[in-house]
């Protein structure tokens, strides 16, 4: 009997640690188990520079969302936003790629625009711009055409 109850107690603490483990796992990679609330937003860039699925999106420095997905589509990167649905974009906002220091990750940075009019979920961010390639602007730099 004593020792039904010390396996007991060490399978209950183990359990307890692989679960723990688990949820850690999950929050430090910042994933989202059950479907998280929020909309959609679609933005087209020519150029993502390094963008990957996850990455911050931004509004005046505040991390407000993710990037749910990247694909191509007519030779232009689509990206799909996903934003709390507190946060409200103005139909006239920017979308641009920027860098988290000088070679650091990508995120995106939402621009807020002046408009009424503000976006639901599905709508197409139409101003963007495409992350800066620092290869081919320290190449200029370099070769003298700057």
């Amino acid at each position: 009997m004593r020792k039904f109850d010390l396996e007991l107690s060490v399978g209950v603490f183990l359990l307890a640690g692989i679960l723990c483990l688990g949820y850690l796992s999950i929050k430090l990679a910042k994933m989202e188990v059950m479907g998280g609330s929020g909309y959609e937003l679609v933005a087209q860039f020519a150029n993502i520079g390094g963008l990957k699925e996850g990455s911050s999106v931004v509004i005046a420095g505040v991390d407000v969302g993710r990037v749910k997905s990247i694909r191509l589509e007519d030779y232009e990167a689509e990206v799909v936003l996903v934003l709390p649905q507190e946060i409200e974009i103005q139909e006239d906002a920017i979308a641009s790629i920027k860098t988290k220091g000088l070679i650091g990750e990508k995120f995106i940075q939402i621009t807020p625009g002046g408009s009424d009019m503000i976006m639901k979920s599905g709508d197409r961010i139409r101003e963007t711009e495409p992350a800066v390639d620092m290869e081919a602007l320290i190449s200029n730099f370099v070769f003298g055409k700057i």
